[in-house]
């Protein structure tokens, strides 16, 4: 495993839309143990395949239950909404409030190839829509309410 150099803002690869996986192989197992050591190291709660520079739809997320590894992910189905303060990895020194769906339900692929469901409430329903919204080159403070941008 490896850390791999996080990609910040300003980066234009950040703004580009990820890439379906069309297979499972050893250098996708080993991307994904990578972007989970480089999500702990910095401190982070979940990484997309982008911030690494990786242009895949590939995102980990870990919020204190496990390390969850979501190939291809989708949402399917955001109920309620919530308001959380946010701030990324690849967005140093900024953080900011967002409204985010109380609730999602995504559909995802395992490492194993398997088709999964993961539903996420609070801070994963935050964590999932944050880290796929990386997937289509979406960053959080493009979705910040505006007067409460902090830096």
């Amino acid at each position: 495993m490896a850390i791999r150099k996080l990609r910040v803002e300003g980066d234009s690869m950040l703004r580009k839309k990820s890439r379906e996986v069309e297979k499972i192989d050893g250098r996708l197992l080993e991307l994904l143990n990578d972007m989970l050591e480089t999500m702990y190291e910095n401190d982070g709660v979940g990484l997309a395949a982008v911030q690494v520079g990786i242009l895949r739809r590939i995102v980990v997320i870990n919020i204190g239950e496990g390390p969850i590894k979501l190939i291809n992910p989708v949402i399917v189905e955001k109920t309620g909404s919530q308001i959380f303060t946010e701030g990324c990895l690849s967005v140093p020194d900024k953080n900011g409030d967002v409204e985010r769906p109380e609730k999602v339900v995504v559909k995802y692929m395992d490492e194993n190839g398997e088709n999964q469901t993961v539903a996420g409430e609070g801070l994963m329903a935050v964590c999932l829509s944050h880290e796929l919204d990386h997937l289509n080159g979406i960053l959080f403070i493009d979705k910040v309410i505006e007067e409460d941008i902090n830096e």
